[in-house]
């Protein structure tokens, strides 16, 4: 049976997992590093963790020779370095303060926590090697670790003190939902258009909801997706909290999908979700997303991520 592997991507991009740059020295002596995101634990007796590396990588000769790697948890705050050592950068180490570790493989500053490992074994498998590695050296420095899941980044302790701080006030769920570069607005008895949502009670748990009430709206699939956006409204003493989702494929029903790229932002009444569509529309042509955490008025924007 053959797939697309495209969508089997995409599928395997649903498993949440942690963000980590794997280094070594070449035969030259230089460092080198790659971000990866298919890390696991593999035993405690020995100590052995692994990581996939694609045999196509430019990194593949130096990985697979060396005597040794490190595995680099990257931290919420390390994003960038992410993405430095996901792109043909020149001098990705110039990034990041770095350091030999005990066995002598780069370790950096300002992670998680980082494995300097002796390379204990290299299984064959498919388009990519399993890096298994013997834990010779580690440092856990207890700092919150940055998060990834269908293209994007995420902090969970980001997102859960954000929510948290809301728990005592009215609540707004609503959702960003987007099928080939299209988005689902819902059109009010007014004629004017929003996001659909649902409106909660102090404390409520309404995100199986709000994404029931997407799928009885237009009657699709619906992947839900990570938080994009949690704001105050200050007037109405109401938290709102926005998710993205992806739609499968479908006749609609009870909305219509309007192109991110001519959103007729001049139907949409209230200022916020404006605001919302606006900057949607702007990181999704980047190709990059983020987590917006403020007020109705002024806030910031975490954790860009660069989708995959």
């Amino acid at each position: 049976m053959t797939h697309d592997s495209r969508a089997l991507r995409n599928a395997f991009g649903a498993f949440l997992t942690g963000v980590t740059v794997v280094t070594t020295r070449n035969a030259a002596g230089e460092p080198i590093g790659f971000t990866a995101n298919s890390f696991a634990s593999v035993s405690l007796d020995p100590p052995l963790l692994l990581v996939c590396l694609a045999k196509t990588s430019r990194n593949f000769d130096a990985m697979t020779r060396s005597i040794g790697f490190a595995v680099n948890i990257l931290s919420e705050a390390q994003k960038d370095v992410s993405n430095t050592f996901a792109r043909p950068v020149e001098d990705r180490f110039a990034a990041v303060s770095w350091s030999d570790g005990p066995y002598g493989s780069p370790v950096f500053a300002d992670v998680s926590a980082w494995f300097d490992c002796s390379t204990y074994q290299v299984v064959e498998a498919g388009d990519h090697v399993i890096l298994i590695g013997r834990v010779e050296a580690f440092e856990d420095t207890g700092l919150a670790g940055l998060g990834y899941a269908r293209g994007g980044y995420f902090s969970p302790a980001l997102s859960d003190k954000a929510l948290l701080a809301g728990q005592d006030m009215p609540q707004t769920l609503g959702t960003v939902a987007e099928r080939a570069g299209e988005v689902l607005l819902q059109e009010a008895p007014d004629g004017t258009l929003g996001l659909p949502s649902i409106e909660l009670e102090s404390g409520g748990d309404g995100v199986d909801a709000l994404f029931g009430h997407l799928h009885d709206l237009c009657r699709l699939p619906v992947a839900p997706g990570l938080v994009y956006s949690i704001y105050e409204d200050t007037q109405a003493r109401r938290q709102h909290v926005i998710y993205r989702a992806t739609l499968g494929e479908g006749d609609i029903e009870g909305a219509k999908l309007y192109p991110v790229d001519a959103l007729p932002l001049e139907r949409v009444a209230d200022r916020a979700t404006r605001d919302v569509l606006k900057r949607y529309a702007q990181e999704s042509s980047l190709g990059n997303f983020g987590v917006y955490v403020g007020n109705q008025e002024k806030g910031r924007v975490h954790a860009q991520a660069a989708r995959g």
